[in-house]
Formats: C-alpha cells, structure tokens, sequence
C-alpha cells in the first residue's frame, strides 16, 4: 500500500481487536479494505462493502493531515466531505474556532 490516491490507518475495531484500515481512490470512487493487525499469511484484506461513518471520518482526517504537508488537494479533501454529508446527513461537521 503506498501511492497518492491511498491512504492507511490502524483503529480498533467493533470487537475491540485493532484493525488495519486503508481506503483507495479509484475512479472518483473510494473503496475501503480491513484486515486484523495481526500478521500472518492467512491473514488478507477484506473489501468493506459498507463503511461505517468512523471510517470516512478517519479517511477525512488522514486527508486533512496530508494536506498540511501538501500531499492532498484541498477539493479532494471537499469531495470526502461531501460523500459523508449524501451518505450520513444526520452527521453535523464542527466549525474549527480559531484560537485568540
């Protein structure tokens, strides 16, 4: 896993087993694979058909990080935000505050 359009995090997951997470950007589209952190050869990257809001909100902050160091255009960071409102409209983004 390494290139431009993927990005990769590790985060506990329903069973409280930490799990790897990495989401690729592949024709406009963003697809998301897990897998158990632990290692091993039967151990392989599942497609998650369905991803939980945590997981776009972990994809739009590991975006967010990215483009501090310019590595991440700002409309691609706008576009992940706009998925998350079409598939999670009950989900309010907080106003970052600036610091006096």
């Amino acid at each position: 896993m390494s290139g431009k359009n993927e990005v990769g995090w590790t985060t506990p997951g329903a069973d409280g087993v930490k799990r790897h997470v990495f989401a690729r950007k592949f024709g406009g589209e963003w697809a998301f694979h897990e897998r158990p952190k632990r290692k091993g050869k039967d151990v392989q990257w599942q497609k998650i058909a369905t991803p939980a809001l945590n997981d776009w909100l972990d994809l739009l902050e590991n975006l967010e990080r990215r483009a501090a160091r310019d590595l991440t255009p700002p409309s691609q960071i706008e576009a992940v935000r706009q998925r998350i409102r079409e598939k999670y409209p009950e989900h309010q983004f907080t106003v970052a505050t600036a610091a006096a």
